[in-house]
C-alpha cells in the first residue's frame, strides 16, 4: 500500500477524507497545517505587492458588481463549524478574497511539495484546491467559478505561475529532504504506484528517462520533472499487432464506464451522467457518436505519469484544446431540514470528474482508427485545477501507431476519457473501483469483430 497522504500513521475518521488519485492528503489535518503556514506567512508580511496576474484578478472582483458580490459572499456562505472556518488548533484560515489573493501571491512563489504526513508538512497535491476546497462547494462560489470572465482571468493567473514552474528556480523541490520529490519516502511511493500496475520492480531511472548522476536527476524544472517521459519498454503497447485490442490513454485508475451516454444530458446534477456533445465541444464529428456513446474514464494519480499515448492505430481528424472552467464542481444536494446547517463535499473536484468532463479545460482528439469494426472514436484529456494546461503534440491528418505519444497534461488533476460510437461492440473494460493503475499503453478493453 502506497502510504502518502497520511496513510502511515493513525487518522482519525473524523480527520480522513477519500481523495481520488490523492490530489490533496487524506488526513485533513494536513492541509489545515499546510494552509495555516501560508496564511501566519501572509499575516506578517501584509504589504507584498501582488503578481500582475492577481492585480488583474483584483482588478475584476472589484470593478464589477456581479463578481464582486459572488467573491464577498462566498467566505460568508462556508459553514462556521470547526471543520470549516478553523484548523484544528482553532485558528482562523483564509477570511475574505483580498486574504484569498495575498495567500495565491504567496504560493506562486514555490512549487508543490512531497507531503510527509507524519511531519504535517508539505503538500504534494493542488494548492490552490485546497485554498479554493470549501468556497468552491458554496453557492456563490459555484456561480463565480462558472463565471466567463472569472476563467478568462484564472487562466492568466495559472499560466502565470506555470510560466515559474518551467523555470530552473522550480527545481527545489526535487531535492532528497523532507518535502522533496526524490526523498526515501517520496521516491518509494513514486516508485510503488509506477511498480503497481504490472507488479514490477524498476528504480526510477529504469522507469523514467533522466540521468541519475546529475542534480534533481537532470529535471530542469518542477514542469519538466512532472511531465518525465517513460523508457518505452517499461510500458510496452499490448498486442500491437491485433487492431481490435485497444490500449490505455493514461497511466490511471478506472473512475467510470457508460454504454449509454446521451448526446446532452443533466451534467450538473448529483449522478453527474455524460453529455456526449458537451464533452466534445460540438464540433461537427461529434454527431457521430448519436444516439447514444460507450464512455470510459479514468483518472490520473498526483504521482502517476502524464503523458497521453494513442489507443488505437489511426488518423488524427481534429485535435483542439477547449477553453472551459478551472475551479468548478456541482453544488450538492444539501439537507434542508429546520435548523440542520448546510455542509460542503469535503471530497473536492475529484468526486465531479463526469460534471467536468463538459464545462472544465479540456483536449478533444478524434481519431479515425484503422479497424472498421471501431472507426471514429475520441479521447478527451479533461484538466481539472491548477494550471491544467492540456497540450496536444498531433495534427489534424497525423497516423498515429498505438501507442504513440499524443500530449500531455502540464501540472493539475487531471481525468481523461475514451468515447466510441454505439454500434462499435467494445467490452473487456477494467473493473471500477481497482487499488492500482491501469498501466498506459496498456490493454483497457477490445472490440469484437
Amino acid at each position: 500500500m502506497v502510504h502518502q497522504h497520511g496513510d502511515h500513521h493513525d487518522v482519525p475518521d473524523h480527520c480522513r477524507v477519500h481523495r481520488h488519485g490523492s490530489w490533496l492528503p487524506t488526513d485533513h489535518r494536513i492541509h489545515h497545517a499546510w494552509l495555516r503556514s501560508k496564511v501566519a506567512h501572509v499575516d506578517a508580511h501584509p504589504s507584498e505587492p501582488l503578481a500582475p496576474a492577481l492585480q488583474e484578478f483584483a482588478d475584476l472582483i472589484e470593478t464589477n458588481p456581479r463578481i464582486y458580490m459572488h467573491f464577498a459572499a462566498m467566505w460568508d456562505e462556508v459553514p462556521r463549524r470547526p471543520c470549516y472556518r478553523r484548523d484544528p488548533t482553532g485558528e482562523r484560515q483564509i477570511r475574505d478574497y483580498k486574504h484569498m489573493l495575498q495567500v495565491l501571491n504567496h504560493v506562486f512563489t514555490r512549487a508543490p511539495e512531497w507531503t510527509d504526513a507524519a511531519a504535517h508538512v508539505g503538500m504534494v497535491g493542488v494548492p490552490l484546491n485546497a485554498v479554493f476546497d470549501y468556497v468552491m462547494g458554496t453557492p456563490s462560489g459555484h456561480a463565480a467559478f462558472l463565471d466567463p470572465e472569472v476563467n478568462r482571468v484564472l487562466k492568466k493567473v495559472l499560466n502565470s505561475w506555470g510560466g515559474f514552474l518551467k523555470t530552473p528556480q522550480s527545481v527545489d523541490v526535487l531535492g532528497d529532504h523532507k518535502t522533496g520529490w526524490f526523498g526515501p519516502v517520496a521516491i518509494s511511493d513514486l516508485m510503488e504506484v509506477a511498480n503497481a500496475p504490472l507488479k514490477t520492480s524498476y528504480k526510477f531511472e529504469e522507469m523514467y528517462l533522466c540521468d541519475p548522476s546529475a542534480k534533481h536527476y537532470g529535471f530542469k524544472s518542477w514542469d519538466d520533472f512532472f511531465t518525465r517521459r517513460l523508457h518505452p519498454s517499461s510500458r510496452p503497447v499490448a498486442s500491437p499487432s491485433s487492431p481490435l485490442i485497444i490500449t490505455s490513454a493514461c497511466e490511471s485508475r478506472p473512475y467510470h464506464i457508460t454504454h449509454h451516454a446521451l448526446p446532452r444530458d443533466r451534467f450538473w446534477i448529483k449522478s453527474q451522467p455524460y453529455s456526449v456533445l458537451d464533452m466534445l465541444a460540438h464540433h461537427p464529428l461529434a454527431g457521430h457518436f448519436a444516439p447514444r456513446a460507450t464512455v470510459y474514464q479514468a483518472f490520473l494519480s498526483a504521482l502517476s505519469y502524464h503523458r497521453w499515448h494513442a489507443p488505437v492505430s489511426g488518423v488524427v481528424r481534429a485535435a483542439f484544446v477547449q477553453d472551459g472552467t478551472y475551479f468548478s464542481e456541482p453544488l450538492c444536494e444539501h439537507a434542508e431540514a429546520s435548523g440542520v446547517e448546510t455542509t460542503i463535499d469535503r471530497g473536492g473536484m475529484a468526486t465531479a470528474q463526469g460534471y467536468l468532463t463538459a464545462l472544465a479545460t479540456r483536449a478533444v482528439i478524434f481519431i479515425e482508427a484503422e479497424a472498421k469494426e471501431i472507426g471514429l472514436m475520441a479521447f478527451v484529456g479533461v484538466g481539472m485545477d491548477e494550471v491544467s494546461t492540456c497540450e496536444i503534440t498531433v495534427k489534424e491528418g497525423q497516423r498515429v501507431e498505438k501507442g504513440d505519444e499524443m500530449g500531455m497534461f502540464h501540472f493539475g488533476g487531471s481525468s481523461h476519457c475514451l468515447l466510441f460510437r454505439e454500434e462499435v461492440k467494445v467490452r473487456g473494460f477494467p473493473e471500477v473501483g481497482g487499488k492500482t493503475n491501469v498501466p498506459v499503453r496498456g490493454r483497457v478493453c477490445v472490440v469484437e469483430a
